[in-house]
């Protein structure tokens, strides 16, 4: 039997991409595991606008700026590089539409690094962005 949680402990936190961090882990150094590792920091920037206390647009617009330089850093190829950056500069903006859009781009184009519990993680965020 397992003890009941006592009322003072601290509530466990919630990642909701865990999946897909651990896709990045368990992918070989190089392309694979840093577009996967990229697609992680966009899916959180985009999850920031839906989550329970979404940040406000001058600190969504900071992060996707610098989230863009960091891109800009990695060795991507050139189609994931091009979706990851339309799907960071989405996050800044306040068009669900074009957010949707660019989420679904980078969901095609990683698909074939994703298990299908981080495309699970990545379809449920596109839903929960109205798509």
């Amino acid at each position: 039997m397992t003890p009941a949680t006592p009322s003072f402990s601290v509530a466990e936190p919630h990642f909701a991409f865990r999946a897909l961090a651990q896709a990045a882990a368990r992918a070989p150094l190089g392309g694979a595991r840093e577009g996967l590792l990229a697609t992680l920091v966009a899916a959180r920037l985009a999850r920031s606008i839906v989550g329970p206390e979404p940040l406000p647009a001058a600190q969504r617009a900071a992060r996707a700026a610098a989230a863009r330089q960091w891109l800009g850093a990695l060795s991507l190829a050139a189609g994931l590089r091009a979706t990851l950056i339309q799907l960071v500069d989405a996050t800044a903006g306040s068009e669900p539409a074009a957010l949707r859009a660019a989420l679904g781009k980078v969901t095609e184009v990683t698909a074939p690094h994703l298990d299908r519990k981080a495309r699970l993680e990545l379809d449920l965020l596109l839903r929960e962005l109205g798509g």
